[in-house]
């Protein structure tokens, strides 16, 4: 089957990136291809539905540009096509000195990346925001919304379907090759020749590339994330968001809560080595995915550095009590009975060679394809931003 391009990838991402092509130049003929049987079955779908504002990432840098772009363009698409999102705002909670004097870099950081209404909120004034929230002191982002990412990416598939792009589904990339001045991509039911191949696959991302040719100096770690949910009953402990002030030498912003715009309200996550890259319980495994990572000396120089972290977050995972103590630095009175069992995810990580945990979005270009080779939070936010920028440089190609 002859197309213009194949996008390998049917999350929010990807979907994102067919729905931006589509837009600019409806001529051209778009599949994408999603192994699963449904459009965002992995980190869209197990994604915890916050819209994010941007105001943690480095001004400048890719998340920071495409967070607050994506962020406008996001809440203009849901507006015109009917999903439903809440702007509520969070807030970010020191808890000691040592968070406290994060907060002014934080806001710094968020004004740099064109954030207004900041407020400080001191130890006393925080239970105007959240009433059961004890802290030294605070920042509340107004900015920050919820949202169901799966409603957002059914909609965009939804879309590109009705202007004539095609979506494969059940069926994933077996090989892929050069063939001449196309590439081909063959699957479990058909041979697709392209122009251009789009890499959005996620968890798979590092493993398409390399079927592709591409040699990514990053291997994909997975990560999974864990959440409790608040007993209906205990619902009323959080109003809207409240998380920690994030340790910036780790990147996972630590246990939060989370009211979901179902008016839930998710507790997490902790942030654990996956033994199985779409391995959403904590007693999967994967012989492949397991030593594929182990094998990585990034990953092993990682461990090695925070081994004392990912001891404790898996110390967490098995131990309820201790995932409520974590929890209590926020609100005190939470009991561990007020808690039950939740969902999980699984974070696509890229670590690089030397052990580097990269910290922003990456895209790789080879003659034939454009690899997205870490899109990690705020990816979803950021979707149609991302989808801009990958256009761009897929146009410029076909």
């Amino acid at each position: 089957m002859d197309r213009d391009i194949v996008i390998i990838g049917g999350g929010i991402v990807g979907l994102a990136v067919a729905r931006q092509i589509q837009a600019a130049r409806p001529a051209l003929q778009i599949t994408v291809l999603e192994k699963e049987n449904a459009v965002a079955r992995h980190q869209t779908g197990h994604n915890s539905g916050v819209l994010h504002s941007g105001i943690y990432y480095k001004p400048g840098s890719a998340k920071a540009r495409n967070c607050v772009r994506g962020y406008g363009l996001l809440r203009a698409f849901c507006d015109t096509n009917g999903v439903p999102y809440e702007i509520c705002g969070k807030l970010l909670v020191a808890t000691d000195n040592r968070e406290a004097a994060a907060l002014p870099g934080l806001r710094e950081r968020g004004e740099a990346n064109g954030l207004t209404g900041i407020r400080h909120v001191s130890g006393e004034a925080l239970r105007d925001y959240e009433p059961h929230v004890v802290g030294r002191e605070a920042l509340f982002v107004p900015q920050t919304g919820i949202i169901n990412y799966t409603r957002v990416a059914e909609t965009l598939a939804s879309l590109f379907q009705n202007e004539g792009g095609i979506i494969a589904l059940g069926d994933g990339a077996r090989a892929i090759r050069q063939a001449g001045d196309a590439i081909e991509v063959v699957t479990h039911q058909a041979t697709y020749r392209a122009r251009l191949l789009i890499n959005c696959a996620g968890l798979q991302s590092d493993r398409i590339a390399a079927l592709a040719g591409t040699v990514p100096d990053v291997r994909i770690i997975p990560f999974r994330g864990e959440y409790y949910e608040l007993r209906p009953d205990r619902k009323h402990l959080v109003r809207n968001l409240i998380y920690p002030v994030p340790d910036p030498a780790f990147p996972f912003l630590g246990v939060h809560f989370t009211r979901g715009i179902d008016g839930g309200v998710e507790a997490g996550p902790n942030a654990v080595f996956a033994f199985k890259r779409e391995g959403y319980r904590k007693r999967d495994f994967s012989v492949t995915d397991s030593v594929q990572s182990l094998a990585w000396p990034g990953f092993r120089k990682t461990a090695a550095r925070y081994w004392r972290t990912g001891a404790g977050e898996f110390y967490r995972s098995f131990s309820k009590a201790a995932f409520t103590r974590a929890l209590q630095r926020l609100i005190p009175e939470l009991r561990q009975d007020d808690l039950v069992p939740g969902g999980a995810g699984v974070r696509a990580q890229a670590c690089r060679r030397d052990g580097v945990l990269v910290d922003d979005f990456l895209i790789q270009e080879d003659e034939r394809a454009i690899h997205l080779l870490n899109a990690p939070s705020p990816a979803a936010t950021s979707c149609l931003a991302i989808g801009e920028t990958i256009a761009r440089m897929a146009l410029e190609r076909v």
